[in-house]
């Protein structure tokens, strides 16, 4: 299984050109959609990709060992008998993606959907048993490992035995909390053993039905998009199918906008809830809706009737509540007091506040310095001269020079990465033209793309954090200043090493007539990136200058922890002068270095992140509630050793930006959110540090000239 964490971090650099081969037309009339776009992916792929893999036999057994993982990861639902049948196919799926033959799919669904229908049956009978939570079981969670069931009698033990585990969770989860409330107050009501039993015995109930609802939600076209991107993921780790609705969902992701009514929605059951009001969106605007309230019926303006969502799955519900900027829709809510409501809003551009660049004042020892958190590289796919993260930056440092900042550090931790030409603009920043990064495409061709503006925004001290999820454009312009001497990178001994450069292809331009639908779009690797100075950042990332341990420092987490990255290699160095502007940067990053190395907190959080390593390496946990309790008390006891790291605080100040303050005087969301921000942040040594570093270089920049401080922004 590949690791959870690394999927997390959604890792792409994209670039805005089309793919640029030859095009063929394909027909569908009369034609199957699923086996027209096995072809038309294959098609792609195969003109298009950086390093195209060879579809045979091994191509094959990996298609079909990930396709049976992800359906079954935790291997209960088929039996052994299912994948006797379903080894005739181990070596042919080759030959079927060839012949657009999808018939291995076909069987793998409809027995998958077969055990699911005989689970949900069996699963209720399971918890009316008795469970004694005195045996002396035990269970393993290493399911990758683990072997399908021969038969129903067995399922059945495999499937009591993980309820089991949720319940004795559940149960210690109920009786820690008791206890605890218990020791504050007198007046706590204590349950008996029994009471609490029942409560995790519902609540595990709970849990599996929202599983099979998730499921049953799922039609046969999400299935299959999850086969087609486990036959397109072996040929990289960031080639993707995207389908329709997917592919909206990367276009927000990417751009931080959309078109609706401003409200994060979640299933509970059969009802559409509202978990968020975005602030600035219609729904933030006209104050009638509330975060709890119910959507039972959506009406469009040009419509007479209402139609009734409960039931519907999410992603159909969305579809009907959102819409194109300045049409109507009518929400019937039930409000939590259980009373209705119809509430008529008018749709707008709702721009998601936490994908953009946001900016803080940091005050220590009478001087100031700027903080700017970057958490991707956004832009609009479809028009990148709309708000993008090179121009937001460079807004910020204006901000921040106007208001007599010293230093700026940029915080690309956990940045995934997004737009090419987006990060060789803000590269541009920092330096004075050149080079920012270069790119070879299947072909063996070298493009160096540089930055051709004269001149610099920021010419003064400069740091930028990183950890292991700072990824592709983030590893760009880290390593750009780095090669250069621009700045000094702190963070974690390396980065993500994603060094690819993917296009998203509309799949429908491939048609020649289309009776079939939005074909979506494709996520294709085209290309792969180097440094300025030559060495690719794929697996090998970009190495700290300073470097520090975080929570991740023993995880597998990188692009080389996937079972099929594209290899680590070199070109040549591209023309570029190194930036002369600091003097000692030597001994600047050993004092940083030394700093850090001496902190009791840094020595605490590298023990945290080997504990953390230890627990998630521990598989096997017993089924006995002393047993499982004295586990977890001990755990419990050992986090606490790392308590002190929440209550660490910095010695600095943060201030916003006098704009910001007056925006909060008619947004408190956002006011809330910076205090939040605030409040993080003075628990962040490596911030505190990334000041340190830049008042060293505040000391030993030549030809900075500090701008005047002034109010206006």
């Amino acid at each position: 299984m590949k690791n959870k964490f690394a999927l997390l971090c959604i890792a792409v650099l994209l670039a805005v050109s089309s793919c640029s081969f030859t095009t063929k037309k394909f027909d569908t009339e009369g034609s199957d959609k699923d086996k027209i776009l096995i072809e038309l992916i294959t098609y792609v792929i195969d003109q298009g990709h950086y390093d195209k893999r060879k579809i045979d036999n091994d191509f094959s057994k990996q298609v079909y060992d990930e396709f049976i993982e992800s359906l079954d990861p935790m291997k209960r639902h088929f039996m052994q008998k299912d994948l006797k049948d379903f080894d005739q196919y181990k070596t042919e799926i080759d030959d079927q993606i060839k012949e657009k033959d999808i018939s291995f799919f076909n069987l793998v669904y409809n027995r998958y959907q077969q055990r699911l229908e005989e689970t949900k049956v069996f699963y209720n009978s399971i918890l009316e048993e008795d469970f004694d939570l005195n045996s002396n079981q035990t269970i393993n969670t290493d399911y990758e490992n683990l072997e399908f069931v021969k038969n129903s009698k067995d399922l059945k033990k495999r499937w009591k035995k993980q309820l089991k585990f949720s319940i004795i969770s559940n149960y210690y989860a109920a009786f820690d909390t008791q206890n605890a409330l218990a020791e504050e107050s007198d007046t706590v009501e204590i349950k008996s053993s029994e009471e609490l039993k029942k409560e995790a015995i519902d609540q595990t109930r709970e849990s599996i039905e929202r599983y099979f609802s998730n499921s049953e939600d799922l039609r046969r076209e999400d299935w299959f998009n999850l086969y087609v991107n486990t036959v397109v993921s072996q040929f990289d780790p960031h080639t993707a199918y995207l389908a329709p609705r997917d592919k909206d969902r990367f276009d927000i992701s990417m751009s931080g906008k959309l078109e609706g009514i401003g409200a994060r929605l979640q299933k509970l059951r059969d009802n559409v809830k509202i978990v968020e009001i975005i602030s600035g969106g219609p729904a933030w605007r006209g104050k009638e809706l509330e975060v709890g309230d119910l959507i039972m019926k959506v009406k469009q303006e040009d419509e007479e009737q209402a139609v009734n969502i409960t039931g519907m799955r999410l992603d159909d519900a969305v579809e009907l509540i959102k819409g194109p900027k300045g049409t109507k829709v009518t929400l019937t809510v039930k409000r939590v007091d259980g009373t209705f409501e119809d509430i008529t809003l008018v749709r707008d551009v709702v721009e998601i506040e936490e994908t953009y660049a946001k900016s803080t004042i940091i005050e220590k020892d009478e001087s100031k310095f700027g903080f700017i958190n970057l958490p991707k590289f956004y832009f609009n796919m479809n028009n990148y001269n709309e708000r993008n993260a090179a121009s937001d930056v460079e807004k910020e440092i204006k901000k921040l020079k106007a208001s007599g900042v010293q230093g700026i550090a940029i915080d690309l931790r956990n940045n995934g990465g997004g737009s090419l030409s987006t990060v060789v603009e803000m590269a541009g920043l920092f330096i004075d033209k050149g080079p920012v990064v270069q790119v070879k495409d299947k072909d063996g061709n070298v493009e160096v793309l540089k930055d051709k503006k004269k001149g610099t925004i920021w010419d003064g001290p400069l740091v930028i954090l990183v950890n292991e999820l700072s990824a592709s454009a983030s590893e760009i312009l880290a390593a750009a200043m780095q090669d250069y001497k621009r700045a000094i990178i702190l963070g974690s001994r390396q980065t993500y090493g994603k060094g690819t450069v993917q296009n998203v292809a509309n799949l429908n331009r491939w048609m020649r007539s289309n009776s079939l639908g939005d074909m979506g779009a494709l996520k294709l690797t085209t290309q792969k990136f180097y440094r300025v100075s030559g060495g690719s950042t794929q697996l090998k990332g970009v190495e700290s200058d300073v470097t520090v341990p975080d929570r991740y420092s023993f995880i597998d987490i990188g692009e080389r922890d996937y079972k099929n990255p594209l290899p680590y290699d070199k070109i040549r160095e591209a023309d570029y002068e190194v930036w002369t502007g600091y003097e000692d940067l030597e001994n600047i990053v050993k004092a940083s270095q030394n700093r850090m190395d001496s902190h009791e907190q840094i020595s605490l959080i590298e023990e945290q992140a080997k504990w953390i390593k230890t627990q998630r390496d521990k598989n096997d946990f017993p089924l006995n509630f002393q047993a499982y309790k004295q586990l977890m008390e001990e755990n419990d006891a050992q986090a606490k050793k790392f308590d002190s790291l929440n209550d660490y605080k910095n010695s600095l100040t943060f201030k916003s930006l006098p704009s910001e303050i007056k925006a909060f005087e008619t947004d408190e969301a956002l006011k809330d959110k910076r205090e939040n921000w605030h409040n993080n942040l003075q628990k962040d040594i490596y911030v505190e540090e990334a000041v340190s570093v830049l008042q060293d270089l505040r000391q030993h920049t030549k030809n900075f000239k500090l701008a005047e401080a002034s109010t206006q922004n």
